[in-house]
């Protein structure tokens, strides 16, 4: 019986991005696929079962979506493999182009785009709503033309569905339990340490995160890369800055160390509508490593903290308010214990990657099937 070969794509994300290479290549692999993944990187190699083809990433966001897509596009063709998956709006074209020439192919939605959008500072203000517009009527008209449409979250599930889709099925970026052991000791009673690990940027709260830290006697460990140098800069000069551990990026298990000697996790995102229906990767990182959790005040997101008493929820604007927050969990440590081993219980149940790898894996048989 021939193997069936997969070939994965993604021009935005790294090589080993933890939703596309952790999570997904690694479980399709162990189901017994061929995988190549055509990615960011210096050198052809093979990790972990994967094959990985490098592309050359330009640094131009303008030449990546043209110059870069275009030599993605042509080591895709050279794979021929049974099933495409990619990962980025801007490979869209491409994923037609396959289709074309008779290919399976899935899209994989990590984000609301439209309404993404409506943040990137690198549109003029003016342009946000006519770009976003155009971009969401494309893909509407794209999404119905593949195979299958993956998507990160529930909501994003909604939407595609109503497109009218092949096939649209929620992979929820939940965390691998193997990854984030539980210490029996967790972080020192006399630890004032607190956390945020990911990507740095002002949509994400860092300014209101250094300002809170600044009106408690705690440190904040940041684990993740600023979105720009002049971020970086200003975000240095503002009062609290000195209590901040800037660690820059970590690997996963660097990653698992710094939860393991915090007492809470932050997450406190800005109200953009991208954000109010997301469920980031690292809220549930967070629950995965016993930690307490401070997190917006979304409905999404309140459902998921303060239903399941893991952790609090704060309006992410008030810098006073995050501050209290962290200071509550210092002012009750079994209370925010407890909340630890609620938020692991519910990942253990619910929120993993070893339940939302099964939704994939069925996807990708599926296909392969009505390939027979």
């Amino acid at each position: 019986m021939t193997i069936a070969k997969v070939c994965i794509l993604t021009s935005v994300h790294t090589v080993f991005d933890v939703r596309i290479f952790h999570k997904q290549a690694k479980s399709i692999v162990l189901a017994g696929y061929r995988v190549t993944l055509i990615a960011p990187h210096d050198k052809n190699e093979v990790v972990d079962g994967i094959q990985i083809r490098s592309l050359k990433l330009k640094k131009n966001r303008i030449i990546r979506m043209f110059m870069t897509v275009w030599a993605l596009s042509r080591l895709a063709i050279k794979e021929k493999a049974d099933i495409y998956h990619f990962h980025d709006p801007e490979l869209i074209p491409i994923g037609l182009f396959l289709k074309l020439i008779g290919r399976k192919v899935i899209y994989d939605s990590h984000e609301d785009v439209p309404s993404q959008i409506l943040t990137k500072p690198w549109i003029p203000k003016p342009l946000q709503k006519p770009v976003a517009f155009i971009f969401g009527q494309f893909e509407k008209f794209s999404a119905k033309r593949f195979d299958a449409v993956i998507t990160a979250t529930p909501f994003i599930r909604g939407l595609f569905m109503s497109f009218g889709c092949k096939s649209v099925v929620d992979v929820c970026n939940f965390p691998k339990l193997e990854e984030f052991s539980i210490s029996k000791e967790g972080p020192s009673d006399h630890s004032r340490r607190v956390c945020y690990v990911g990507g740095i940027s002002k949509i994400r709260g860092i300014g209101q995160m250094v300002e809170a830290i600044g009106l408690t006697d705690f440190r904040l460990s940041l684990a993740g890369n600023f979105e720009s140098k002049g971020l970086h800069e200003s975000v240095r000069k503002v009062k609290g800055w000195e209590q901040i551990e800037e660690l820059g990026f970590l690997s996963r298990e660097e990653t698992a160390d710094l939860m393991a000697s915090s007492i809470a996790g932050i997450v406190v995102f800005q109200p953009a509508p991208n954000h109010i229906n997301s469920q980031p990767n690292k809220l549930f990182e967070y629950m995965a490593a016993g930690l307490p959790i401070l997190a917006s005040n979304f409905s999404l997101w309140s459902a998921i903290v303060e239903e399941n008493h893991c952790g609090l929820c704060v309006d992410p604007e008030d810098p006073r308010a995050i501050a209290r927050g962290i200071e509550y969990f210092i002012s009750h440590p079994e209370e925010a214990k407890e909340m630890g081993r609620n938020g692991r219980r519910m990942v253990e149940e619910k929120y993993n990657w070893e339940s939302e790898s099964k939704k994939l894996l069925e996807l990708y048989e599926g296909l392969i099937r009505s390939n027979g």
